[in-house]
C-alpha cells in the first residue's frame, strides 16, 4: 500500500478525506493523548453513514474490537477496522461536543466543538453533511461500571498509537480532534493528530 502524505488534524480543529473502496486509512494518535470524533459518510450519498446505533447490534459490543466491520445507517458495511496498536479503548456511546455541551459545562461564550469542526473539514471539501452522526470517539475512555453508570476518563493510548480502517464502499472520513478541556478525556490539552489514506 502506497502512503499518501501525512495530514495533520489540527488541535481543536477538523479535517476530512475522500477514501476509496479497499483503500486504508491509518489514524495516528501523535501524542497518545487525544481522543478524534471520527465520521464515514458514503461518498454516493451522504444520508448514508457510519451509525454507532446500528453497529452495536451486528458486533455485539460497546467498544470495536480488530476484524469488527462498522455498519452504516442502512445496515451495510461501511468500514472495518483492521488494525489497533493501542489498548483498544474506543467509545461508541457519546455525541459530539457541541456549543450546548459546553453551555451546560459552564463555559460562557463560544468554544471550539466537534459538531462545529464536523461541518468545517467537510466545507474544506466543498461538502455539507445532513446531520452530525454519533461519532466513533477514537481513543476515548468512557468505562461502563457494572451499576450501569458511566465515567469519563483520560485515553490510555501511548504516542504514536495508530488505527488502520478500510472503507468497505467509498466514504468521506471525517474527523475532529477534540477540543475538551473542562472533562479529562483528553489527558493533557487538546493536540494534534494525523492520519494517511494508504
Amino acid at each position: 500500500m502506497a502512503a499518501s502524505e501525512l495530514i495533520e488534524i489540527p488541535a481543536r480543529r477538523g479535517k476530512a478525506a475522500r477514501v476509496k473502496k479497499g483503500q486504508h486509512l491509518k489514524l495516528i494518535n501523535t501524542h497518545g493523548t487525544q481522543v478524534i470524533d471520527t465520521w464515514a459518510f458514503s461518498a454516493e450519498d451522504p444520508n448514508e453513514f457510519m451509525s454507532m446505533e446500528h453497529t452495536r447490534p451486528h458486533i455485539g459490543h460497546i467498544i470495536p474490537k480488530v476484524g469488527d466491520v462498522m455498519f452504516s445507517n442502512k445496515r451495510r458495511p461501511i468500514v472495518t477496522l483492521v488494525e489497533d496498536t493501542s489498548p483498544g479503548i474506543h467509545d461508541t456511546i457519546i455525541a459530539a461536543c457541541d456549543r450546548y455541551r459546553y453551555k451546560f459545562l459552564g463555559v460562557e461564550g463560544y468554544h471550539d466543538n466537534c459538531t462545529d469542526n464536523l461541518f468545517a473539514g467537510m466545507k474544506e471539501l466543498g461538502l455539507t453533511p445532513p446531520e452530525v452522526p454519533s461519532p466513533w470517539n477514537m481513543w476515548m475512555n468512557i468505562p461502563v461500571r457494572p451499576d450501569g453508570s458511566i465515567a469519563f476518563l483520560p485515553t490510555v493510548s501511548k504516542a504514536g498509537d495508530y488505527v488502520l480502517l478500510r472503507a468497505e464502499m467509498d466514504v468521506v472520513m471525517a474527523f475532529s480532534s477534540c477540543p475538551q478541556d473542562i472533562l479529562p478525556i483528553n489527558s493533557q490539552k487538546p493536540v494534534a493528530c494525523h492520519f494517511q489514506v494508504l
